[in-house]
C-alpha cells in the first residue's frame, strides 16, 4: 500500500510517497521536497493543533498519529480541497484550497479541435488529408489546416493562389470524406505580422478563409514599444481570429521577444480574438503565467499544437499541460466546444 507523509529535514518540509506493507509498518521510500511545489502542510498543520513528521500527521495535544493512504486524505485532514500536482506552485492554491474554489481544470479529453498545423504544402511532412484523417482519429470534430503564409521568412511558404487553390481543395475534401458532418476540416494560414501590424495577404484572400492564426515570424528585435503596437494590431484586425506562438520564444534556444502581454492581452479581449498556448514542446507558449492573465483578462484561450506531421498531433498533452498550470478550465478555453459552439464563436468574430 502507497502513503504519502509528511515529514521536516534539513529545514524543510518534506511530501514523501511511502511503501507501506501493512498499517501499523512504517516508510521506507522517500519522495519530494515540498518546497519546490509550494505547498505548506506544516502550516496548515499548526493552524489545527496538529504536526507533520515522517511518522504521519500527530494530533499535538492526544499525542495520537494518523496515516493516510490515498493523498486526497491527506488534504482533507487538513482542511484542504485536494489540489492537482499542476497548482501546486505557491501562487494562491493554499487560500484557494482553503475557501474552496480551486478550479476544475481542463483535461486533455476535453479538446474538440486542433486549430494549427502545417501540410506538405509549406513545410510540414504530411498531406492535407493525411492531416486531417489524423485528426479525426484523435476523435476531433473540427481541424484548421493553417499553411505558412506568404512572408513567411523561412522558406516554404505558399502565395495567394496557392492557398485559394488549398482553399478549393479543403472544401473538396470536406465534400468527399466528411459529408456527413461528424468531422470538418477549416481552411486557414498561419498568417505572419508584418513590422507595422499589417498581415501579408490581401483582404480578398483573407476572406476566404475559415480561420486566420497570426504569429510573428520576422522582426524579433524591435523595441518593446513597437512590438507591442505590432501586435495590438494584429488581435485588433477584424479577419484575425487567434494570435499564435505569442513571446516567439524557443525553449533554450531563443529567448521571447519583448511586448507589453497585458496591453496585447486587453486588446485581444476587446476584439474577441483568441490566443493560443502552443503545444509545440520547444515553444509551450503562451507560458502558464501569461495564460492564466490572458484568461483573467477576458481572452478565450486556444490549444494548438501547431504539428508539423500527424505524430505532433500528440503534442496536445503538452497545451493542455500548460493551461492547467494556467488554472484554466475548460470554459476558459475556445477548443472544448463541440463544433457547433465553435463555429458560433467564429461568426461572432
Amino acid at each position: 500500500m502507497k502513503a504519502i507523509q509528511i515529514a521536516r529535514a534539513g529545514g524543510h518540509e518534506q511530501l514523501r510517497l511511502v511503501e507501506l506493507p501493512s498499517p501499523s509498518v512504517g516508510p521506507h521510500e522517500v519522495g519530494v521536497d515540498v518546497e519546490a511545489i509550494g505547498v505548506n502542510f506544516a502550516d496548515c498543520a499548526v493552524r489545527m493543533g496538529l504536526s507533520v513528521s515522517e511518522h504521519g500527521i500527530t494530533n499535538t495535544e492526544t499525542g495520537e498519529v494518523e496515516r493516510h493512504a490515498p493523498e486526497a486524505e491527506v488534504y482533507e485532514r487538513l482542511g484542504l480541497a485536494y489540489i492537482e500536482p499542476e497548482l501546486r506552485e505557491g501562487r494562491g492554491e493554499i487560500k484557494a484550497a482553503e475557501r474552496g474554489e480551486l478550479p476544475e481544470l481542463v483535461e486533455l479529453e476535453d479538446v474538440r479541435g486542433d486549430l494549427h498545423s502545417h501540410t506538405t504544402l509549406s513545410d510540414g511532412k504530411h498531406t492535407l488529408e493525411e492531416m486531417a484523417e489524423a485528426a479525426r482519429e484523435r476523435g476531433y470534430e473540427y481541424f484548421a489546416v493553417t499553411d505558412h503564409s506568404a512572408t513567411h521568412g523561412f522558406g516554404n511558404d505558399v502565395q495567394a493562389d496557392q492557398l485559394l487553390r488549398r482553399v478549393e481543395e479543403v472544401r473538396e475534401l470536406n465534400e468527399r470524406l466528411y459529408s456527413d458532418g461528424s468531422f470538418r476540416v477549416l481552411a486557414g494560414s498561419e498568417v505572419n505580422i508584418l513590422p507595422n501590424g499589417d498581415l501579408d495577404y490581401p483582404d480578398e484572400v483573407l476572406d476566404e478563409l475559415d480561420w486566420v492564426i497570426a504569429s510573428v515570424h520576422t522582426s524579433f528585435r524591435m523595441t518593446r514599444e513597437k512590438m507591442t503596437k505590432r501586435m495590438v494590431a494584429a488581435v485588433e484586425n477584424p479577419r484575425v481570429n487567434c494570435l499564435g506562438h505569442p513571446s516567439g520564444r524557443l525553449l533554450l534556444r531563443r529567448e521571447p521577444y519583448d511586448f507589453d502581454v497585458e496591453a496585447v492581452a486587453e486588446a485581444a479581449a476587446r476584439s474577441g480574438t483568441m490566443i493560443e498556448i502552443n503545444g509545440n514542446p520547444n515553444r509551450r507558449d503562451l507560458s502558464e503565467q501569461n495564460a492564466r492573465l490572458a484568461a483573467e483578462a477576458g481572452v478565450l484561450i486556444c490549444l494548438n499544437t501547431d504539428a508539423h506531421q500527424t505524430g505532433t498531433l500528440a503534442n496536445m498533452r503538452y497545451a493542455v499541460a500548460t493551461a492547467r498550470r494556467a488554472w484554466l478550465e475548460p470554459k476558459q478555453i475556445a477548443n472544448t466546444r463541440p463544433w457547433s459552439e465553435f463555429q458560433k464563436l467564429l461568426e461572432a468574430n
